[in-house]
């Protein structure tokens, strides 16, 4: 669909915001847009970003309710403010405000996902060291009287397919670069948090002077590292895309050996890459890609390190 756009004369951004909204429309791996991964309330809420390498320019929503388009809606955000970042049922107002019409982002599945959670005494979830305790039950959870610290449950104990992100980057013509990411989250996150792919520089970076990244994976480790705005610089520093994607994993490893993520990079001459972090269960990382070179849109693969 974006590769569809810039043949028929859209721009970079014209691109990122049509592919990425394909996507939700499509409800992408359940993991992009409505009807999926409900929060720990039952709901459905969604992220996404977009940024104009040109004028390095930001929209983005997080926390988003009640609209199913979040990258159109973050596409507003620069238009039409001098803000960067618009955050929950606000950010839905502003989107009434600008046309997109009020929904309800629940789905027979999205609802079947969190009741068969809800019987599962609310396992895997993303609380730690309450009462009750969080890896046995269901909330409400209170900080303890004494606190006992526990190591954080590892990545493994949890599905690999529970987060996951659209993220893109367009590279036009004459050089442009345009990126965006969205997704509805975390499965069972607590209501309010937001990832990594709202976040300029986190979920993905467009610079038209080095080139653009972007990520997908544990957003609330990743985000923790910019790992797509230090993917870009290290491409501005002439390092090969596939490298710099593989030295952002590297720099997380040593903080979190066991995060499920993994970036994709392309420069401004058109090169790119990925890398992945290895852990059981994803040990290959797959993107596509679309250019003059490719009669129709490919299918790359690369082995995570």
């Amino acid at each position: 669909t974006a590769w569809r756009v810039l043949q028929l004369g859209g721009s970079e951004l014209d691109a990122v915001e049509r592919g990425c909204g394909q996507c939700e429309i499509d409800q992408c791996d359940g993991s992009v847009g409505y009807g999926g991964s409900p929060d720990e309330s039952g709901e459905t809420t969604l992220d996404a970003m977009i940024m104009d390498g040109n004028t390095m320019e930001v929209g983005a929503v997080a926390d988003l309710r009640h609209v199913k388009n979040a990258i159109g809606v973050a596409r507003k955000v620069i238009e039409y403010t001098k803000h960067t970042l618009l955050v929950g049922e606000s950010a839905s107002l502003f989107a009434v405000r600008m046309g997109f019409p009020y929904e309800d982002l629940t789905t027979q599945k999205s609802l079947s996902v969190y009741s068969q959670w809800l019987n599962q005494s609310c396992q895997p979830n993303y609380w730690k060291n309450v009462v009750p305790d969080s890896s046995k039950s269901c909330g409400p959870y209170k900080r303890p009287e004494k606190v006992t610290y526990k190591e954080e449950q590892t990545i493994s104990q949890r599905s690999v397919h529970n987060h996951d992100t659209i993220g893109m980057v367009v590279i036009g013509g004459n050089g442009t670069v345009a990126s965006g990411t969205s997704t509805n989250g975390a499965v069972h996150k607590i209501p309010g948090r937001v990832g990594d792919s709202p976040i300029a520089g986190a979920g993905s970076y467009a610079d038209s002077t080095a080139g653009g990244a972007a990520a997908t994976g544990d957003g609330d480790i990743m985000m923790r590292f910019l790992p797509s705005y230090q993917a870009v610089e290290y491409m501005r520093m002439g390092t090969d895309p596939t490298v710099a994607c593989q030295k952002v994993i590297s720099r997380i490893q040593k903080y979190a050996p066991k995060f499920f993520g993994a970036v994709i990079c392309a420069n401004t001459a058109g090169s790119y890459g990925a890398a992945c972090n290895k852990i059981p269960g994803f040990t290959q990382f797959h993107f596509m890609v679309s250019s003059p070179l490719l009669s129709q849109p490919t299918e790359q693969v690369v082995d995570c390190i």
